[in-house]
């Protein structure tokens, strides 16, 4: 199994598609990786030998920003601007927070005793 980005990239399907596993790499993305390192589209990963893998993983670490680092810099960019307190999409006008805000409130909550 293929280990790139601390992802565990499946084995049994095309490159371009597995590569979209990781967060950060979407299908224009992995399009670009496999032409940037010379891969053909139709190659599965277990195909793919281990100078191969290592391309890939060079590639990525070089050029793009993904999975803990891109987590954490989107997670930095909502604090700031919830801090300066104009993050968009949340609700400041009287939106129904019943049900919806989740990204404010946090997950949903089960509340005990409410069966009947």
């Amino acid at each position: 199994m293929a280990r790139i980005a601390g992802v565990n990239i499946p084995t049994n399907k095309r490159v371009p598609i597995a590569l979209t596993y990781i967060h950060g790499i979407g299908p224009a993305v992995a399009e670009e990786i496999c032409e940037k390192v010379g891969l053909d589209r139709t190659q599965r990963v277990n195909e793919l030998s281990d100078a191969d893998v290592l391309r890939i993983r060079e590639t990525i670490d070089a050029d793009y920003t993904v999975e803990g680092d891109l987590r954490r810099q989107t997670s930095m960019n909502v604090k700031r601007l919830m801090d300066l307190g104009c993050y968009r999409g949340l609700p400041v006008r009287g939106q129904r927070t019943h049900t919806n805000a989740r990204t404010r409130k946090g997950p949903a909550k089960a509340i005990a005793g409410k069966k009947k």
